[in-house]
């Protein structure tokens, strides 16, 4: 059977290599810089226009698709699949092609442990590299469930194909109740990686990472990517964890043990549920996290390199914070919205 081609704006061909591939992942896979974020349908970062063919949508109403773009026969790439041969029309950008060629292959599970009450670290091993960038994820798809869903590696990059994953337990959520209570070690699923823009860079600026809830994840994989990468040498890294519970914040292990702890790292948890029982636990710093950031930061807030995930009311406060606030440049932070 011949693959489906995607022609994009009269000039790149791009021939799907699975037959399950979105637009989205068909293109990065050939190393096309199809602008991107969540994969999930709404960032509305990969519109385009369908010129010519037909398309399977995989949701019925995308909610970053407005009725303007529906009558303007605008799609998503990361939410269609093509049918027949299509022509598209989309803005392109080198800064998305991918510096790792994405790839899917199959890992066994192998382990799990607490994070914190609700969040596990989840390990595959799969038997080629773990190849991916820190701050990166992953599209994982669990064949029992039929569902595909993305999650941040939490660890490095290794030869030894070890993928792991700190994943918040939702409720009601099909994968996490399938990884929290019914995966075995006789399961296998499949990881589709790597993507994402929000991964280390390496520059003159000190660096601030921010997460809450299991935006940790990506956080703890680029604070050890830059120990490993030798960045913190001569700059710190300032690690901004916000939670509504004192629950929530014990996660300070997690980098704790990196060698520069203490000395060029440094661990800032928060707060922001002022009830009874955590004011009764917790003698920490209450607040929203971004508010955190800017207090201790200070009038140096524009010299720092940003990185940052959680929940989008987080990442959206953080982002009006340094950008309308303090007008850090744009090219100084780095995050992938999910939803």
């Amino acid at each position: 059977m011949t693959s489906q081609q995607i022609n994009i704006n009269g000039e790149k061909e791009v021939a799907c290599q699975h037959s399950d591939d979105t637009v989205l992942l068909a293109s990065l896979r050939v190393g096309v810089g199809f602008p991107y974020e969540c994969n999930a349908g709404a960032c509305g970062s990969c519109k385009y226009e369908l010129l010519d063919g037909e398309i399977a949508s995989l949701c019925d109403n995308p909610p970053a698709l407005t009725a303007r773009d529906i009558r303007k026969n605008i799609h998503l790439a990361c939410q269609t699949r093509p049918l027949t041969d299509i022509s598209i029309k989309t803005r392109l950008s080198n800064e998305y092609v991918p510096s790792i060629s994405t790839t899917r292959i199959k890992a066994k599970f192998f382990d799990s442990f607490d994070v914190t009450h609700d969040i596990k670290e989840f390990v595959f091993l799969s038997d080629q590299p773990a190849d991916f960038q820190p701050g990166q994820y992953a599209l994982l798809s669990f064949p029992s469930l039929g569902i595909k869903r993305a999650y941040s590696m939490s660890n490095l990059p290794n030869s030894k194909g070890e993928w792991r994953f700190q994943i918040r337990k939702v409720p009601n959520g099909k994968s996490t109740d399938f990884l929290f209570n019914h995966i075995s070690q006789a399961d296998v699923i499949e990881i589709d990686a790597p993507y994402g823009m929000a991964y280390v860079r390496d520059n003159a600026r000190n660096i601030v990472c921010v997460a809450g809830g299991s935006g940790l994840a990506p956080m703890v994989s680029i604070a050890k990517g830059a120990s490993q990468q030798g960045l913190l040498k001569d700059k710190t890294l300032h690690f901004f964890y916000g939670g509504r519970s004192y629950r929530d914040v014990g996660v300070e292990s997690q980098i704790s043990d990196l060698p520069e702890f203490g000395t060029q790292i440094f661990f800032h948890p928060v707060v922001s549920d002022m009830s009874e029982d955590n004011l009764k636990h917790w003698s920490g710093e209450f607040g929203f996290v971004h508010e955190s950031v800017e207090k201790k930061l200070g009038e140096g807030i524009k010299g720092y390199e940003f990185y940052f995930a959680g929940p989008p009311p987080m990442t959206k406060s953080l982002q009006e914070t340094l950008m309308l606030k303090h007008q850090v440049p744009f090219e100084q932070i780095h995050f992938d919205r999910f939803f």
